[in-house]
Protein backbone atom coordinates (compact mmCIF):
# COMPACT_ATOMS: atom_id res chain seq x y z
CA UNK A 1 0.00 0.00 0.00
CA UNK A 2 0.96 3.42 -0.87
CA UNK A 3 0.62 6.49 0.73
CA UNK A 4 0.98 10.18 -0.70
CA UNK A 5 3.33 11.16 2.17
CA UNK A 6 4.88 14.81 1.52
CA UNK A 7 9.20 14.71 1.49
CA UNK A 8 10.95 16.23 3.68
CA UNK A 9 10.95 20.09 2.62
CA UNK A 10 8.26 19.39 0.26
CA UNK A 11 4.65 19.05 -0.52
CA UNK A 12 2.73 15.94 -0.90
CA UNK A 13 2.74 14.08 -4.49
CA UNK A 14 -0.91 15.05 -5.99
CA UNK A 15 -3.10 11.99 -6.53
CA UNK A 16 -4.07 11.41 -10.10
CA UNK A 17 -3.23 12.49 -13.26
CA UNK A 18 -2.18 16.08 -14.53
CA UNK A 19 -5.60 16.53 -16.43
CA UNK A 20 -7.57 15.61 -13.02
CA UNK A 21 -5.36 18.21 -11.14
CA UNK A 22 -6.55 20.47 -14.27
CA UNK A 23 -9.76 19.85 -14.34
CA UNK A 24 -10.39 20.25 -10.80
CA UNK A 25 -8.91 23.55 -10.87
CA UNK A 26 -11.00 24.66 -14.25
CA UNK A 27 -13.76 23.78 -11.77
CA UNK A 28 -12.43 25.42 -9.16
CA UNK A 29 -12.11 28.82 -11.15
CA UNK A 30 -15.70 28.35 -12.70
CA UNK A 31 -17.85 28.44 -9.27
CA UNK A 32 -15.54 30.92 -8.31
CA UNK A 33 -16.40 33.09 -11.27
CA UNK A 34 -19.83 32.52 -11.15
CA UNK A 35 -19.99 33.62 -7.49
CA UNK A 36 -17.87 36.58 -8.43
CA UNK A 37 -20.66 36.98 -11.29
CA UNK A 38 -23.43 36.92 -9.02
CA UNK A 39 -22.05 39.70 -6.68
CA UNK A 40 -21.08 41.83 -8.70
CA UNK A 41 -24.39 41.85 -10.92
CA UNK A 42 -24.95 45.61 -12.32
CA UNK A 43 -28.84 45.42 -11.30
CA UNK A 44 -27.36 45.41 -7.48
CA UNK A 45 -25.18 47.62 -7.98
CA UNK A 46 -27.53 49.88 -10.03
CA UNK A 47 -30.26 49.35 -7.12
CA UNK A 48 -28.06 49.85 -4.47
CA UNK A 49 -27.09 53.64 -5.73
CA UNK A 50 -30.36 54.47 -6.51
CA UNK A 51 -31.42 53.76 -3.11
CA UNK A 52 -28.56 54.89 -1.55
CA UNK A 53 -29.02 58.69 -3.88
CA UNK A 54 -32.50 58.37 -2.90
CA UNK A 55 -32.63 58.91 0.44
CA UNK A 56 -29.84 61.49 0.39
CA UNK A 57 -32.55 63.53 -2.20
CA UNK A 58 -35.64 62.66 -0.26
CA UNK A 59 -34.28 63.86 2.80
CA UNK A 60 -32.99 67.19 1.14
CA UNK A 61 -36.52 67.39 -0.05
CA UNK A 62 -38.18 66.78 2.84
CA UNK A 63 -35.72 69.88 4.77
CA UNK A 64 -36.14 72.30 1.92
CA UNK A 65 -36.92 75.65 2.71
CA UNK A 66 -40.59 77.39 1.39
CA UNK A 67 -37.69 79.98 -1.19
CA UNK A 68 -36.28 76.45 -2.70
CA UNK A 69 -39.58 75.49 -3.50
CA UNK A 70 -40.39 78.84 -4.29
CA UNK A 71 -37.27 79.12 -7.02
CA UNK A 72 -39.15 75.51 -8.20
CA UNK A 73 -42.28 76.79 -9.27
CA UNK A 74 -43.41 75.69 -6.17
CA UNK A 75 -42.78 71.88 -6.87
CA UNK A 76 -40.79 70.08 -3.89
CA UNK A 77 -38.78 68.67 -7.54
CA UNK A 78 -35.86 67.28 -4.85
CA UNK A 79 -38.56 65.63 -2.76
CA UNK A 80 -40.16 63.62 -6.14
CA UNK A 81 -36.70 62.90 -7.46
CA UNK A 82 -35.59 61.44 -4.61
CA UNK A 83 -38.64 59.00 -3.89
CA UNK A 84 -38.66 58.11 -8.10
CA UNK A 85 -34.56 57.23 -7.43
CA UNK A 86 -35.94 55.36 -4.49
CA UNK A 87 -38.54 53.44 -6.25
CA UNK A 88 -36.09 52.55 -9.17
CA UNK A 89 -33.40 51.43 -6.88
CA UNK A 90 -36.02 49.25 -4.94
CA UNK A 91 -37.40 47.85 -8.45
CA UNK A 92 -33.39 47.00 -9.51
CA UNK A 93 -32.84 45.29 -6.23
CA UNK A 94 -36.52 43.42 -6.08
CA UNK A 95 -35.66 42.22 -9.84
CA UNK A 96 -32.37 40.70 -8.78
CA UNK A 97 -34.06 39.24 -5.96
CA UNK A 98 -37.02 37.51 -8.29
CA UNK A 99 -34.97 36.70 -10.69
CA UNK A 100 -31.16 36.46 -9.33
CA UNK A 101 -28.42 35.58 -11.89
CA UNK A 102 -28.64 31.63 -13.33
CA UNK A 103 -25.63 29.42 -12.71
CA UNK A 104 -23.43 28.86 -15.11
CA UNK A 105 -24.41 25.53 -17.26
CA UNK A 106 -21.90 22.85 -16.98
CA UNK A 107 -19.55 22.21 -20.16
CA UNK A 108 -19.72 18.70 -21.19
CA UNK A 109 -15.99 17.13 -21.70
CA UNK A 110 -17.32 16.61 -25.78
CA UNK A 111 -17.13 20.73 -25.98
CA UNK A 112 -13.49 21.22 -26.26
CA UNK A 113 -12.83 18.35 -28.91
CA UNK A 114 -15.74 20.63 -30.82
CA UNK A 115 -13.58 23.95 -30.48
CA UNK A 116 -10.44 22.16 -31.66
CA UNK A 117 -8.44 22.39 -28.64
Amino acid sequence: MTENRPEPGGAPEPSGTPEDALRREVTDLESRSATAARIFDLRRIIGGLFVLYGVIVTITGITDSPAAIAKAEGVNINLWTGLGMLLLGVFFLAWLKLRPTPPPVPREDGDEHERGA
